[in-house]
């Protein structure tokens, strides 16, 4: 609430009785109160003890009060009558801004009123304080600022705008600057469209202005403390913004255009040359170095987003020892996008959460007016696209695109303003897009009457060099000469690039945080990794997170939750899945290895399993167990909010800036990543082959068939499988808690990084049978595949092979009826696939006569579809399958079909079908089974 939207002529009566009150007794008001009053009578000439109390209310003081209400009005609402659209006229709003709309007129205008103190202007005219208005919010740029609930954020925009009336004040050298910039973005445009004709760019053209903003807000940043910006766009303006500011070099650009940049040896797949990404330093005007990175971004739009932000806390974290000041993200936005895509929305509402927080972001909007080919008013319900914005009361500023003056004001306005409240700033630059959404489109056909006005409009340069030449700054010769010395320059470029035959000059994929690391051959994905700990050291480790504090009081059936833990360390030695995963942690951050692990309530774990941080009983306190072995080792732990494709790119993010951390997402049921998909297809799935970028990131996906229907069962191992090629990724289903303590370790013990996708349990947290001594954790290492040891290979008839829960149920059935000549072997890591262990099973099992792939999944899901491509055709392998009938939906929602379903699937394993066709009876069977629920 402002501090003056209490003043409006429905409180007249009540300011009248308090002025009564004030000549009176000036004491007996507040303080506030009273110098509005002195300040009323001084404007009125008259002293406050020749006024006559109980006299009526002058009509000069309901005009002060009129003058106020016109200034909050203009604060208020002045940016929708503002001058910010170079291409339309803005739409009509009412009421208007007329001064007969605040109970003024032309007659007032020579009339002082003492509100004009509120503006800085002391007793002032009327027409005064309303210039000072019409300048401030009605100009070129509109300040959407008054829904924020800090008056202290309030006062600070007015203080700056109202003081400076929203105008620049940069000296000739500044504006010659900006002019250069401008030049650099336009000419380099130009050129690109004259010298590659039809080629797509995705050009800035419209929005030029958007280079020297840039420029200056890396400037502003510099002289206030920024040290690294990490910027995240789509594919508009990415060429430029990469040539004029990242400095990339035009002969790499040219050179991509002539496909001079393609290398048939290398092991990367590549990408379009408008989503790739690149990092470098370039210095200031005061000399100092600012690290500048562009992330690689997919045609997704707005999905770099939270890599972005990921990347940036990482570094705050890390880099930058929690410092918000020395680091910044910068996000430029599309009008369309930013409306349309929530998780522009997701990201936002990360803004200020513990575990997520960045210091504020600079949000830059290309708003072209238009999608694809879809009008604004066909994209959009609010009024301006940025609204999303006000939910986490962030403030916006709507600017002239045409206007690089004012553009260049309000960025750095806006830096000024994240340095000190750590708070997003918007950008709404209106501008519009010269062409089609690509070069070779015809935008006429959608847009006739918008593409009509366009063509006729200067572009930014033009409009900004008659300003300069008007005024005296420049001379005409000056900038003709500055856009020849700079064509010629790109002409050059380009003729050496034609005249080479490839161009090489790529950055290194390992530097950085990434040194040391290195691309690992396919060799060396399958060596075996030394992921032991001590005895000692795991039992030192065991007892320290599982002793409790006597100081503090915790619940009961969290202290008997302890008590058996600690019975597991120094009794049985024997630890379950929770315990498993806790000692990978302490072993590593132990070591030195900083863990983040973030995702829906992950402290405690959805299954009630994990209990890695503790509420005490009578406070919302916590205590983590886990600090107590880290020493200066940061151990992260964060409860998401109910988001996936937001945290799932910020944690990618942060295991891109810190490879050397161990970085894990977990989601609450391994079938909600799909609300992530596109982090996955587009970044940890591909990011290394488009744009050479590794990751070690670690995904935990709660995935097994217990009859909790269709969305609490299957984490779709089948959509991961997919996407495995190119030793891409790695995608396990651990079996026991010592092998995940191993694959976790693993990853931060090889010299490269891959992401992990784990299926993890659900019913097995507290299975008696899933569980590890603690030789497995200290003499072990991570298996790939475990055969079974308990059949005999002389009388094998039937190997069956699986992955995940159904190992249990197998074994339980193995065991029961005492099958010696069915073998179980289970498949621990699916990708990389351990085909050289698969082939020595067959050898070891000689006598065996079929070879089974048993899963719960239905067959067109699970492992099945993959494992079938790698071995089915294959003349070692004449694999069949046991599972579910072929679905649509993942599993039934009925417990008893469930039961029968896997009961079948049990029974079926151990049958010995004789002269039948294995896949016929299965498919009969389970068809009926499902149709009936049959127990």
């Amino acid at each position: 609430m402002s501090d003056l939207d209490y003043i409006n002529s429905g409180n007249a009566a009540y300011i009248d009785s308090l002025y009564e009150s004030y000549k009176q007794d000036p004491e007996s008001v507040d303080f506030g109160w009273q110098k509005f009053f002195e300040g009323f009578d001084f404007g009125k000439g008259a002293p406050a003890e020749q006024q006559q109390a109980g006299a009526e209310t002058p009509e000069h003081f309901l005009k002060e009060i009129n003058v106020l209400n016109m200034i909050n009005g203009y604060r208020t609402r002045g940016h929708l009558f503002s001058k910010t659209n170079p291409v339309r006229e803005r739409r009509k709003y009412f009421p208007g801004k007329e001064l007969e709309t605040f109970g003024l007129s032309e007659a007032d205008l020579d009339t002082v009123f003492n509100a004009g103190v509120e503006v800085g202007l002391g007793a002032a005219k009327l027409r005064d304080i309303h210039q000072l208005l019409e300048d401030t919010y009605c100009g070129p740029i509109g300040a959407e600022y008054r829904y924020i609930r800090n008056p202290i954020k309030i006062k600070w925009f007015e203080q700056r705008m109202e003081k400076q009336r929203n105008k620049p004040a940069f000296s000739v050298d500044d504006k010659k600057h900006i002019l250069n910039k401008l030049t650099e973005a336009v000419i380099f445009e130009n050129f690109l469209g004259t010298k590659f004709l039809g080629q797509k760019r995705f050009s800035l053209e419209g929005a030029e202005a958007l280079i020297p903003a840039l420029d200056s807000v890396i400037q502003k940043g510099a002289q206030i403390g920024i040290e690294e910006f990490i910027i995240g766009m789509a594919h508009r303006g990415r060429l430029n913004v990469l040539a004029n500011i990242m400095e990339k070099t035009y002969k790499e650009i040219f050179s991509e255009f002539e496909g001079k940049n393609y290398d048939s040896e290398s092991p990367f797949g590549g990408d379009v040359k408008y989503h790739l990404g690149f990092s470098t330093d370039v210095e200031a005007a005061n000399g100092k170095k600012v690290h500048l990175s562009l992330c690689p971004n997919p045609s997704h739009l707005e999905a770099v987003d939270p890599v972005v932000e990921g990347l940036t806390r990482s570094k705050i974290d890390y880099k930058y020892k929690g410092d918000f000041t020395k680091i910044a993200p910068i996000l430029i936005h599309g009008d369309a996008s930013i409306a349309g895509q929530g998780i522009v929305y997701e990201v936002l509402q990360m803004e200020k959460l513990e575990g997520y927080r960045t210091g504020g972001t600079i949000h830059l909007v290309i708003n072209n007016q238009i999608g694809f080919t879809t009008n604004f008013k066909d994209a959009r319900s609010s009024t301006y696209c940025t609204d999303v914005a006000k939910t986490v009361l962030s403030p916006v500023f709507h600017v002239n695109g045409d206007d690089v003056e004012a553009l260049t004001y309000v960025i750095n306005m806006a830096m000024e303003y994240r340095q000190v409240f750590h708070d997003d700033v918007f950008i709404d630059i209106l501008c519009y897009r010269r062409y089609g959404h690509n070069e070779s489109d015809e935008p006429k056909f959608t847009q006739p009457v918008l593409y009509k006005a366009i063509e006729k409009h200067p572009n930014p340069r033009e409009v900004y060099l008659k300003k300069l030449i008007a005024e005296g700054s420049v001379t005409e010769q000056f900038a003709k000469d500055d856009e020849k010395q700079f064509r010629a320059q790109l002409q050059k470029e380009l003729d050496e690039v034609k005249a080479q035959d490839r161009f090489t000059d790529q950055l290194p994929m390992f530097a950085g945080a990434w040194q040391g690391l290195h691309l690992p051959t396919e060799k060396e994905l399958m060596l075996p990794v030394d992921t032991s700990v001590s005895e000692e050291d795991l039992l030192q480790i065991g007892r320290a997170i599982t002793e409790l504090p006597k100081d503090k009081e915790f619940f009961k059936k969290i202290e008997k939750l302890f008590e058996d833990r600690n019975k597991m360390v120094n009794e049985t030695r024997v630890f379950d899945w929770a315990m498993g995963e806790l000692l990978a942690y302490g072993s590593l951050l132990k070591e030195g290895h900083p863990v983040r692990l973030s995702g829906e309530d992950v402290k405690r774990g959805t299954f009630s399993h994990r209990h890695a941080v503790l509420t005490l009983a009578e406070s919302e306190n916590e205590y983590t167990p886990l600090e107590t072995v880290a020493g200066n080792t940061p151990f992260y732990i964060y409860n998401s909010l109910l988001s996936e494709y937001g945290v799932l790119g910020f944690e990618y993010g942060y295991a891109l800036a810190n490879p050397k951390a161990l970085t894990i997402w977990e989601a609450q049921f391994g079938d909600f990543f799909n609300g992530a998909q596109i982090i996955i297809d587009q970044y940890i799935a591909s990011a290394e082959t488009k744009w050479q970028r590794g990751n070690g990131l670690v995904m935990l996906l709660p995935h097994g068939y217990e009859g909790q229907g269709p969305e609490h069962s299957s984490a779709r191992v089948e959509r991961f499988l997919e996407l495995c090629a190119d030793n891409n990724i790695q995608v396990a289903n651990c079996t026991t808690p010592a092998n995940f303590f191993h694959i976790l370790r693993r990853q931060m013990k090889r010299s490269f990084r891959k992401p992990l996708v784990i299926f993890t349990p659900k019913s097995l947290l507290r299975s008696p049978k899933c569980v590890s001594p603690i030789e497995e954790f200290t003499k072990g290492r991570f298996h790939e595949l475990y055969d079974d040891e308990w059949a005999d290979p002389k009388k094998v008839k039937r190997v069956l092979l699986c992955t995940g829960k159904i190992y249990y149920e197998l074994l339980e059935k193995q065991q029961t009826d005492n099958r010696k000549d069915v073998a179980i072997v289970r498949i621990e890591q699916l990708y990389p696939t351990p085909v050289h262990h698969i082939l020595k099973i067959k050898q070891k099992y000689a006598k065996a006569k079929e070879f089974i792939w048993v899963q719960e999944e239905p067959e067109n899901m699970g492992g099945w579809p993959y494992i079938c491509r790698k071995f089915h055709s294959d003349s070692v392998f004449n694999l069949h399958v046991i599972s579910r009938n072929e679905g649509s939906s993942t599993a039934t929602g009925y417990a008893k079909q469930h039961a029968a379903q896997q009961l079948y699937i049990i029974n079926k394993a151990f049958e010995t079908p004789g002269e039948k066709d294995v896949k016929k009876t299965i498919d009969k069977t389970t068809k009926k089974m499902a149709e009936t629920g049959a127990d």
